[in-house]
């Protein structure tokens, strides 16, 4: 299928390239970066080797009409813009976040600006949500946190109270995208952990609760605190919820093997086994332990992905591989690269 990318300059779109390279059906026929237009994609993307001699083009719809499907790695606002111009009639996995929401009222409030509208929201090992996906010819991109920390609370909509949910994640600094920022430099960033967006204002927010309630019929509500960690990539999320009364910790453990029992890209892990970034690192894999808390009959749940695979190219590409019903796991590996 001959495939094209759209924003292929940043860290996602950097992915994307690196994964589609090795995808046995997807051949990549064109890729645009507005600002980087004209630049060879190894100056960007050193490590794309493959891509060596090919050049970043500017943004001309008429240079998808020979695309099947379309990747875009754009940032929010960016998505609803291009997709107007696009006449073509394929496929289209969207890694931004302009059609994640259902709510236009929380667009506003979050993000600002008119609401583009709702298209499948394609976190696949979510209840229900395959079956959307493969009926689907356009897909929004679940964010990174969104996809560690919905994952982490949908297993538990029956045994615990999902309005009540209190999340403290720490991601690398490609989270914050590719563009230059005092705060990023490594010399700010080394040796240091900040909490950002503090006090339930992380755009994140809305979009797990919407995505909680419509794949369990619960209503959630999180309380989300973001730290940025000194490293490139990887997040590690710590999601407490309150128990229903008489669960025990062997029955939290069998619901959460019993959601994820059929699922390649998620684990949870063997009892004294933890998440690590390091382990994920390269991956599409999500890597899960829980507990409870007894003390405060809490359930505690650990969970670690790569936010630049699980949490963005590498899910985009497990949500076109569906759509396109071509096995879900082609071009995709849930081995981390580890230390």
């Amino acid at each position: 299928m001959k495939i094209g990318v759209i924003g292929a300059s940043g860290y996602a779109g950097g992915e994307l390239l690196r994964l589609l390279a090795s995808h046995p059906e997807f051949e990549v026929c064109t890729v645009t970066a507005h600002s980087n237009a004209g630049e060879l994609i190894t100056s960007v993307h050193p490590h794309l080797s493959s891509y060596s001699g090919r050049s970043f083009s500017a943004f001309n719809a008429k240079g998808f009409d020979c695309c099947e499907l379309i990747f875009l790695a754009l940032p929010h606002g960016e998505s609803a813009k291009v997709i107007s111009e696009l006449h073509c009639d394929a496929k289209i996995v969207d890694l931004g976040a302009d059609y994640r929401l259902e709510d236009s009222a929380k667009w506003s409030k979050y993000y600002g600006g008119s609401h583009a509208g709702t298209w499948t929201y394609g976190a696949p090992e979510l209840p229900g949500a395959r079956a959307l996906i493969a009926k689907s010819q356009k897909v929004a991109n679940p964010g990174c946190y969104a996809t560690a920390i919905a994952l982490a609370i949908a297993p538990a909509a029956n045994i615990a109270n999902t309005e009540d949910v209190v999340v403290v994640a720490a991601s690398g600094t490609t989270g914050a995208g590719r563009s230059a920022k005092i705060n990023l430099l490594a010399s700010e960033v080394m040796g240091s952990l900040t909490s950002y967006k503090f006090g339930g204002v992380h755009q994140h927010t809305p979009e797990i609760e919407e995505a909680i309630t419509r794949s369990t019929g619960k209503p959630a509500k999180i309380s989300f605190t973001p730290i940025l960690a000194p490293m490139p990539r990887g997040i590690l999320a710590t999601i407490t919820m309150k128990l229903h009364a008489n669960v025990t910790s062997e029955q939290a453990r069998d619901a959460y093997l019993k959601a994820y029992a059929e699922e390649e890209f998620v684990e949870i892990l063997p009892i004294g086994q933890m998440p690590k970034t390091s382990s994920v690192l390269g991956s599409n894999f999500v890597a899960m332990q829980l507990a409870v808390d007894e003390h405060t009959n809490r359930l505690i749940v650990s969970v670690a992905i790569d936010n630049l695979v699980k949490g963005a190219a590498g899910q985009a590409i497990q949500n076109a591989n569906i759509i396109c019903g071509f096995n879900e796991n082609l071009g995709l590996t849930s081995q981390g690269i580890g230390a």
